[in-house]
């Protein structure tokens, strides 16, 4: 397509073909192209204007399913080898910032944005030198698979094409470009505002990824003429040139439309986050993980899960976040780049940079706070706040507390409503607790605090004091109790008198 993506497609199955005209593939098929490839480079095309989004963010650095647009296209490509371009417009430094850590990658800016075969021109001389194929792609076309660039790949060479098309068949092609054939081989992609009646008929899109000798796009690229209606200048008007000269231009058509969706608004935004967040579930359900309801289920695609892991109903799993074998997660739970181990239970929770080791469980509405460590076989209950505390083997916190700044060893029983009072409205101070102590309910200790092993901490307490070893720690002030003085109370606020 040249210029803007068209609206999202609305169906993906495919419909007939005429034989000979589209050789068509399955995602399953691709999956037989496994031989490196040599002389290839990747071009992504990520200068777009992005007003659809209506954002100050680049549209392609936009998320879904845990990554930038731009990121899901990288990681396609990234199998391939060879080097790999971006070409960048507006927000080009945000871009940049954020793709800094990876390798091998060059960055172009495209200063005015007239068309696609505009925005592989700052590219032109980087081209030249690698000599080459070069595959060429969109950056804000989160769906691509690896196996389909890899196949395309493979046939480009494999037909000795100069150019080689990424295509599928779709019901409805509204908006798209027309792949026209003659004799069974693409000789044209014609724009849908351009297209006859005729050619408005044909099911067969054009995807916005390509396949070129490096040397032939070149060539095609200092022809091309903005003689269209928006004024810009089309990487399609290339395959119409290359077919003029005689060379062999050929298709890689798709049974399935959903790889070549791009992104031009929010709401093909989240329609790209259902169906990535579909593919990762798929995934984790074919290794081994149940996912009881899907619909409900949203697991990044950077997330990692056990097999025999059971992920409960409104259960979200974010960014770096890895779940061991044999868990159980959720329901209403969201983690964002936390570990647990094996055998982990963890029920209607919040969780974010927390580690949760085997055996240990966790909830109903506990919180993990960055820096917590649940240790094996430890519990954390109801209304239960950690901040960067770690709980040893056994440990228990069932009820009403917070924790901040804490080392509690094995097998220590904290009541309900203990807190660690660690900010003096200056700094963060910490508390240790020895192994094996029972600290009773409600109690304040007031940090920094060392509680020794075995040592018990009567309830209602609030400490200032260290507690050795083995002792009992009180901090209580005497009861007064006045008798009667509550019905002598009521009876003057009622005016009654007694005798």
């Amino acid at each position: 397509m040249g210029g803007a993506r068209p609206p999202p497609l609305r169906t993906h199955r495919n419909t007939s073909h005429s034989a000979g005209k589209c050789a068509k593939i399955k995602p399953v098929d691709v999956l037989r192209f496994h031989t490196p490839l040599t002389s290839l480079s990747v071009l992504i095309l990520a200068a777009g204007e992005g007003t659809r989004m209506k954002s100050d963010l680049p549209k392609v650095l936009h998320s879904v399913a845990g990554k930038a647009l731009v990121e899901h296209v990288l990681d396609a490509v990234a199998p391939l080898g060879g080097g790999v371009g971006v070409v960048l417009g507006r927000g080009a430094e945000m871009v940049k910032e954020r793709l800094s850590a990876r390798k091998n990658v060059s960055f172009f800016i495209q200063k005015e944005r007239r068309g696609s075969g505009d925005a592989v021109r700052p590219a032109a001389r980087w081209l030249e030198r690698r000599g080459g194929n070069v595959l060429v792609l969109c950056g804000d076309a989160p769906l691509v698979r690896t196996e389909t660039l890899r196949a395309l790949t493979r046939l480009h060479r494999r037909e000795k094409n100069a150019a080689t098309l990424l295509t599928a068949e779709v019901p409805n092609p509204s908006g798209y470009g027309r792949i026209r054939r003659e004799k069974g081989r693409p000789v044209a992609i014609v724009e849908h505002k351009e297209a006859t009646p005729a050619e408005r008929d044909l099911r067969e899109i054009n995807s916005g990824t390509y396949c070129f000798r490096a040397i032939d796009l070149l060539e095609g690229l200092r022809r091309l003429r903005p003689d269209n209606a928006k004024g810009e200048y089309y990487i399609t008007d290339v395959i119409g040139f290359l077919v003029g000269r005689g060379r062999s231009v050929g298709a890689l058509c798709l049974a399935d439309g959903d790889e070549i969706l791009g992104v031009n608004n929010r709401r093909e935004l989240a329609d790209a986050g259902q169906r990535l967040n579909r593919r990762t579930l798929d995934r984790l359900m074919d290794e081994g993980v149940t996912v009881v309801d899907p619909a409900t289920t949203y697991v990044d695609a950077t997330v990692r899960v056990g097999s025999d892991t059971v992920i409960e109903p409104q259960t979200f799993l974010v960014g770096a976040t890895r779940v061991g074998r044999h868990c159980r997660i959720g329901p209403m739970t969201r983690l964002i780049n936390c570990r647990l181990a094996d055998h982990v239970y963890l029920e209607a929770s919040f969780g974010e940079s927390a580690r949760v080791e085997t055996g240990a469980r966790v909830g109903p509405w506990s919180r993990l706070r960055p820096g917590a460590v649940v240790g094996r076989d430890a519990h954390v209950g109801n209304f239960v706040e950690l901040k960067k505390t770690r709980l040893g083997v056994g440990a228990k916190v069932n009820h009403l507390s917070y924790l901040g700044d804490a080392v509690v060893g094995a097998r220590v029983n904290v009541g309900a409503g203990v807190i660690t009072c660690n900010y003096d409205g200056h700094q963060k101070h910490s508390t240790t607790i020895g192994a094996e102590a029972f600290i009773g309910s409600n109690v304040n200790l007031v940090a920094p605090l060392r509680v020794g092993a075995g040592a018990v901490v009567g309830a209602g307490s609030t400490l200032t004091k260290d507690v050795p070893a083995g002792s009992l720690a009180l901090e209580r002030a005497p009861a007064l109790i006045k008798r009667g003085w509550a019905k002598k109370r009521r009876a003057e606020k009622t005016g009654q008198t007694h005798g």
